[in-house]
């Protein structure tokens, strides 16, 4: 017998986790990102684990909602690991193509912070496209939103 998929309650709605972000990066990969982020950053490997699977989980969403204009965005501890990833240009190229119909997720921010709810609402939206979601993670940024442009899909 299968073990059903857990589920999470937010905001008294329930979201079921059908996806895991290690099936869309490369194993060899995801180890480099995650010892990137201990090398850079005062994380262990459990909090660098969180954060790769966070902006991994966040990255995918972005680019299944693409063109929706949802203005998703990270908070700034989640956003850390989206910056190292990116910053790996050869493989975060290669994480787009194999995952985005080969096209380049640009990362497009504003200069200022805006106060809009998007961090919590990116959070929702992550939940509900099947990832799991790290509430402590997102909801350290929930009063400090992220800096999209209004309207945009940028994330």
């Amino acid at each position: 017998m299968a073990t059903p998929a857990p589920t999470i309650l937010i905001d008294r709605q329930a979201s079921t986790v059908t996806r895991d972000p290690r099936d869309y990066v490369e194993p060899d990969v995801w180890e480099r990102e995650v010892t990137l982020l201990m090398r850079d950053y005062p994380f262990d490997k459990v909090m660098a684990e969180r954060l790769f699977s966070a902006a991994v989980s966040y990255l995918i969403t972005a680019m299944e909602k693409w063109g929706q204009r949802l203005e998703m965005c990270a908070g700034r501890i989640v956003d850390i690991a989206v910056h190292v990833f990116i910053l790996d240009t050869p493989n975060y190229r290669a994480f787009c193509a194999a995952n985005f119909d080969g096209k380049f997720l640009e990362h497009i921010p504003e200069i200022e912070f805006k106060n809009d709810g998007s961090v919590e609402r990116t959070a929702h939206i992550i939940a509900a496209n099947g990832f799991p979601v790290d509430w402590s993670l997102w909801e350290a940024d929930f009063a400090k939103c992220g800096p999209c442009s209004p309207g945009s899909n940028c994330h």
